[in-house]
C-alpha cells in the first residue's frame, strides 16, 4: 500500500469523502486541466507551466517529485506537486496546487496541504518551499495556516511569482 492511499476525511457540507491518492496516468488530464484554470483565470500561462503539466511524468516524477490528487466521490477535484530541487536548503517545492472552482471552499486545499507536507516529512525533508502571487489571497491564506512564512531574493522562473514562502517541517 502506497503512502496516502488510505487517506479520507469528512469535509464540511458533504458526507462524501476525501481521498488523497498518489498520481497515476489516468489523472495526468486533470492534473493539467485543474492547473491551467487557475493560472489562465488569473495570469498567463508561462513556459514552466507548459513544461510541468504536459511533461508531469518527465518533469516532476522522474526527477524525484510526486504528485498527490484529491478525489472527491472518486473524482479528481484537486492537485498538487512535491517539485525535488536541487537546493542546499531546500529538498521539494509545493507546487501547482489546484482545486476545481466547485469545490473550493470544502478544505479541499487544506487536506491536500496537509498530505503534501506529510508526504515530505515521510522523504526526510526539512524544508518545503512555495512561490506565489499575494493576488491569490485564498492560496497565501491557506500556505501560511500550514505555516508557511516568507522568505525574500531567490530567483523565480515565473513572471508571476511575488511572494516566495518556506515551511520547516518537523
Amino acid at each position: 500500500m502506497k503512502l496516502f492511499e488510505t487517506i479520507t476525511q469528512q469535509t464540511n457540507e458533504t458526507s462524501s469523502e476525501v481521498t488523497i491518492v498518489d498520481f497515476a496516468p489516468v489523472y495526468a488530464q486533470a492534473f493539467k486541466d485543474l492547473n491551467k484554470e487557475w493560472i489562465s483565470a488569473y495570469f498567463k500561462m508561462e513556459a514552466s507551466d507548459y513544461k510541468a503539466l504536459d511533461g508531469a511524468q518527465t518533469n516532476i516524477l522522474d526527477n524525484g517529485g510526486h504528485i498527490l490528487v484529491a478525489l472527491y466521490n472518486d473524482e479528481p477535484v484537486g492537485v498538487c506537486a512535491l517539485i525535488k530541487m536541487q537546493d542546499p536548503k531546500y529538498q521539494y517545492e509545493l507546487a501547482k496546487m489546484a482545486v476545481a472552482p466547485s469545490m473550493r471552499g470544502k478544505k479541499i486545499g487544506w487536506i491536500l496541504g496537509q498530505a503534501v507536507i506529510d508526504k515530505a516529512r515521510f522523504l526526510g525533508a526539512s524544508y518545503i518551499y512555495l512561490e506565489s502571487n499575494t493576488i491569490l489571497t485564498p492560496a497565501i491564506s491557506l500556505y501560511e495556516k500550514l505555516g508557511f512564512t516568507r522568505v525574500e531574493g531567490r530567483p523565480t522562473p515565473y513572471e508571476r511569482c511575488n511572494i516566495q514562502m518556506e515551511k520547516p517541517i518537523s
